[in-house]
Parts: C-alpha cells; sequence; structure tokens
C-alpha cells in the first residue's frame, strides 16, 4: 500500500483574533494527561459528489474545511494555544493553557491510489491508518513546544480521511466529539451552536490556584523511556444492538439484578473473552480500567464542560474467576465499582491531589484499558456532504490491552476498536463463542 504524501502544511488561527487571549489554570484531571499521548480518532468520509466550490473565490473543499476550522477555533481559543509553565522559587513548577493563538496544525495529505474498501474491507485496520493523523508520538507535556491541535485532511482515491489529534491535558474523549460535532455543523452552514463549549475548570473551595506541583514529579521524559511496548495489531469488531441487548439480559438474569448496563455486560463479555485467548494462568490476577465521568456526578460541571472530566476505576479478579462466573459477576463488578464514584468520592480525589500528586502511565501490564464511548456522535458528522463511513482511531496510545469503543454505523450497534497481540486477535477470530456475537 502507497505511503502518504503531505501535500501542505499550515497553521489555522481564530478567524476571531478577539476570541483568543488570556489563560486557562489546569486543575488535577487535566494534570493528570501530562504524560499521556495525544488523543486521535478520525472519519473516512466519501468524497462530495459534486466539488465544493464557492463561484465568486474559487475555493476548494481544503480552503472550506480550512475556513470551517478558523470559525470553529472562534468557539474554541484554547485548541489554538499552547501549554505554559510557571516556574516558582520553591522548586515547584505550575501549567496553564495560554490562549495565544499561536494556532493550530492544518496538514493536507494524500494516500495515491488507497481506497475506502482498501481501509475497511482488512481483516485488520491497515497500517497506513496511523499515517493519517499529524503530531504523532507526541505526549501532552509536549503541548509548550507543540500545538494542542492537528488536523489533516488525507486525499483517497474515493474518499476522504479527517483526522483530528488533541492534546489530552486540555481535553477527554467527550470534549474532543464536542469539537468535531461543532466543527461538522459550521462546515455545513450551521450560524448558532447546539452546543457552546464551556472552558471554566472547577477546582474544590480552598484550593490553590494555580495548582503547584513538585519538578521532581514531572520529569515525564525519563519514566516514559522505560516503557517498550510489544508488537500489537488492530482489529474492529461489530457488536449489533440485538447482540448487546442480549449480552445485558444473561448478565443480568446471572446476577438477578436489572442494574447491569449494557456496556457493563459487553465489557464484561470482552475481558473474559481476551484472558481466555491470551491463556493467561488461572491463579494470576487480571485487572479491567474503566474510566468515569463527572459530568453527571458533579453539580458545579455543566454538560457542555470542555477538558477533563472523567477518573479511572480499576476492576481485579484472577482469571479463574472470570472465567467460571459467567458475564454476570465481572459486570456486577464494574456495576459497583462505577456507582460507587459518587460526587463526594470526585471531590475528595480532587481534593487530596495537590498533596500527592499521581499521573496517568500507561503500561504493558496485564491490564485491559476502554477508552472513548459508543454514546459519543460519530457517525452524526456531515460536514456538508454526507455523514461518516467508518470511524477509525490513530497510534497515540496504543498498547497491547487498549480497547476503544464507538458507536456503530448503526443506530444502537456497537464496534470494538482492539488493539492487542497478534496471536491473541487470531486466537480471538478463532474462538467461537466470541465470533458467534459479532456481526461482519
Amino acid at each position: 500500500m502507497a505511503d502518504v504524501r503531505v501535500i501542505s502544511n499550515s497553521t489555522v488561527k481564530t478567524a476571531n483574533h478577539k476570541a483568543s487571549g488570556g489563560r486557562i489554570e489546569l486543575n488535577p484531571w487535566d494534570l493528570r494527561a501530562l504524560p499521556l499521548g495525544y488523543t486521535q480518532m478520525g472519519l473516512l468520509l466519501s468524497k462530495p459528489k459534486e466539488p465544493m466550490r464557492e463561484k465568486e473565490t474559487g475555493n476548494t473543499l481544503i480552503h472550506h474545511l480550512k475556513t470551517s476550522l478558523s470559525h470553529t477555533l472562534d468557539h474554541f481559543p484554547l485548541l489554538a494555544g499552547h501549554l505554559a509553565t510557571t516556574q516558582h522559587e520553591d522548586d515547584t513548577v505550575s501549567f496553564f493553557v495560554d490562549c495565544n493563538n499561536g494556532g493550530a496544525l492544518f496538514r493536507h495529505a494524500a494516500a495515491d491510489g488507497v481506497t475506502i474498501s482498501d481501509i475497511i474491507k482488512p481483516v485488520y485496520v491497515p497500517p497506513i491508518v496511523h499515517s493519517f493523523f499529524s503530531l504523532n508520538g507526541l505526549r501532552g507535556y509536549e503541548g509548550i513546544t507543540n500545538p494542542l491541535l492537528g488536523i489533516q485532511i488525507t486525499d483517497l482515491a474515493d474518499g476522504i480521511f479527517i483526522g483530528c489529534t488533541i492534546n489530552h491535558v486540555v481535553a477527554d474523549g467527550t470534549s474532543l466529539w464536542h469539537f468535531f460535532n461543532t466543527w461538522s455543523e459550521i462546515s455545513k452552514g450551521s450560524i448558532q451552536l447546539s452546543k457552546p463549549p464551556v472552558f471554566q475548570r472547577w477546582f474544590p473551595d480552598g484550593m490553590d490556584i494555580p495548582i503547584r506541583i513538585p519538578q521532581s514529579c514531572v520529569n515525564f521524559k525519563q519514566s516514559n523511556e522505560d516503557f517498550i511496548p510489544p508488537p500489537v495489531q488492530d482489529r474492529v469488531f461489530h457488536f449489533s444492538k440485538e447482540t448487546v441487548a442480549k449480552l445485558k439480559a444473561k448478565a443480568n438474569a446471572e446476577i438477578g439484578t436489572d442494574k447491569i448496563s449494557s456496556l457493563q455486560a459487553l465489557l464484561s463479555h470482552i475481558w473474559r473473552c481476551v484472558i481466555r485467548n491470551r491463556r493467561v494462568d488461572p491463579n494470576q490476577e487480571t485487572s479491567y480500567r474503566l474510566v468515569v465521568g463527572a459530568r453527571q456526578r458533579l453539580q458545579e460541571l455543566p454538560d457542555n464542560f470542555f477538558g477533563n472530566a472523567l477518573m479511572p476505576v480499576i476492576v481485579t479478579m484472577k482469571a479463574k474467576e472470570l472465567m467460571e462466573q459467567g458475564i454476570g459477576n465481572p459486570a456486577w463488578q464494574m456495576n459497583r465499582k462505577i456507582a460507587a464514584m459518587t460526587e463526594e468520592s470526585f471531590k475528595n480525589i480532587l481534593e487530596s491531589w495537590p498533596a500527592s500528586p499521581s499521573f496517568t502511565i500507561l503500561s504493558n501490564s496485564n491490564t485491559l484499558f476502554t477508552a472513548s464511548s459508543p454514546r459519543f456522535i460519530m457517525y452524526g458528522n456531515d460536514f456538508g456532504w454526507g455523514k461518516p463511513i467508518a470511524v477509525r482511531g490513530g497510534s497515540s496510545s496504543k498498547f497491547d490491552g487498549m480497547l476503544r469503543l464507538l458507536s456503530g454505523a448503526k443506530e444502537g450497534s456497537i464496534d470494538l476498536e482492539a488493539c492487542l497481540s497478534p496471536q491473541t486477535l487470531e486466537a480471538m477470530a478463532n474462538d467461537q463463542e466470541f465470533m458467534d456475537t459479532i456481526t461482519v
């Protein structure tokens, strides 16, 4: 398959320069993500049937997307800024976003001869998809010298891929798709935003702002050098609405409850399958790391808050217990862990963080990690010529056990983008119990 050819790189700033300026102080939810890779999600679309041109100026589709991005940044000025630091005399450092309108990276590229079918038909996600994103390999703390947002438009033979890369320090998955949704609205011609973003971070009463972190805690470059990821591959599995409903009913019936959600039942099913096909020692402990959102739990956070508002919870079981107890028990353990994340527990975690800063580090231990959510609006992103054909992630933060949950093309369906070892993926493909739940 052909390599991706870069046609041009440019910087896109806010259309209204008055929209920029000021600084945004970061809270513990943001600061925890300093060592994490940028978040990367992208949309595969067909080419417009008629070239998008304005007769008066002869603007091309690329110019249209660049212009609409600039107008979108008017509403998201922090994405046109940079991370900045203040060094303090007590050997501490604080981080903030400088909304200086330094601009976002906009890259136009081409994958000559590559078709939509070349991307969606293979069993495994073709590695070339990772080249459909910009700012590859960057960590959150590198937003000091790099843009916080990178957009890459890659021309295919019969389609277009829009790759979005956002620094995780300033945006979680909810916020990434909030931005994507708004950009598509503006590209299609909307003037009134359906969901204007709110950037003001929430801090517990009495917390010193800005938060000062000991210099010794932020030597991220050295800590990241210790992590050498093993070879992995990506595969997308499709679960129909009907299959998800059956898994939910089964999990609840096994426990004798109605509280287990569709997602908890599905994740339990996936967890058991991965561990079974990894052939883990029955007495070995295995963990599933979930993220719990704060927007619905903290009254102080509006639904349209743009930033980070989530905390991890970890469910741990021995492989033997996981295999012997059906999907109900693991799903119920997830349910109880999530239910325990109350408004009070969220606030307690935030309040205690500055005294003992901890950061999210992804490793290749025997842990599964779920990112993204099928609740995000993905296939509703119409930039003016139709909805996406597929959703794909980039190479950032990929390791053996990273599982992205995506909304499916059909309403109510869920896609799993599984990043696992080639051996595990091959074994899963031969696992009849698992494959019986997959829609081709």
